[in-house]
């Protein structure tokens, strides 16, 4: 099985042809996935999520990023029993997705800082232990995971712990990034990440460098490639699910609409396209 949606549903507005932020149900009509961030900033109620779950079909998945203290994201300094109160206060609010079996995976997007040590492994062993049972996805911000000398004990430990390693595209010249590196090492899921190939934007500071970093389109060309890889590992895993995160120029959807043609596919069960509405003259 293969999937593929985007980052948010709001930001894509060339699903409807309107400025206006899109909404759940209107982003479901066209892909069966979604990745929230919303998690990162704030873990939202049960009632939010069980919200969310009315607005879409029951096949319909999410995605859901980790909690910034969870990923040592946070400014402040957090203690382990705060970092234990985010964790349990994070598994009651995945609960109505366990419930109907609409959590694809969570994603531990983890910063440049967070370097391949003995007391980042331990911390991720510390993860697979507060949340047993849960599908995780890691993905890292730095090349030095990626060394010959560190990738076959990553792969083994992923493996070993039931962690998914992100497939991301990226600009790769910097330090802080990751190499295009297909490997599975969980058999139900291969998870791509594809934010774009903006090598300026990547490297951006400043306030608008979230505006910039992910401004890339994916050529026809490049979609390609990434059909030939994806089909590749169709038979090693039961699904390659692959989120456009290149939006900044609202590409990310119409990228994936693309993909989704070039490889051929149809989506069962997504929500139901809402009728054209016709201007009166």
């Amino acid at each position: 099985m293969i999937t593929l949606g985007a980052t948010t549903w709001s930001e894509h507005q060339a699903l409807i042809a309107d400025i206006r932020p899109v909404k759940l149900e209107e982003y479901a009509a066209f892909f069966p996935v979604v990745e929230v961030d919303t998690f990162f900033y704030a873990i939202p109620t049960v009632q939010t999520i069980e919200n969310w779950q009315t607005k879409v079909p029951k096949t319909f998945s999410f995605v859901v990023k980790a909690n910034r203290v969870m990923t040592g994201h946070s400014k402040e300094k957090i203690t382990l029993a705060q970092l234990n109160q985010t964790f349990l206060a994070f598994k009651t609010a995945l609960a109505p997705l366990l419930a109907t079996d609409q959590l694809k995976t969570v994603l531990f997007q983890f910063p440049p800082y967070f370097t391949p040590t003995k007391k980042s492994i331990n911390y991720l062993r510390q993860i697979r232990q507060w949340l047993p049972q849960i599908p995780i996805c890691l993905e890292f911000r730095t090349k030095a995971w990626y060394r010959p000398q560190t990738l076959p004990s990553l792969l083994k430990f992923c493996t070993e712990q039931s962690f998914t390693l992100t497939v991301a595209d990226e600009p790769t010249q910097t330090e802080a990034s990751v190499p295009f590196a297909p490997y599975v090492t969980t058999p139900e899921l291969m998870f791509w990440r594809l934010h774009g190939r903006n090598q300026q934007g990547w490297l951006k500071k400043g306030p608008d460098w979230r505006k910039e970093r992910t401004l890339y389109c994916y050529s026809k060309e490049e979609l390609l490639q990434f059909k030939e890889t994806i089909l590749a590992f169709t038979s090693q895993v039961k699904e390659v699910c692959v989120i456009f995160n290149n939006n900044s120029a609202g590409d990310a959807a119409p990228n994936a609409l693309l993909l989704k043609e070039l490889l051929g596919l149809e989506f069962s069960g997504l929500a139901p396209k809402p009728p054209t509405q016709l201007k009166l003259l």
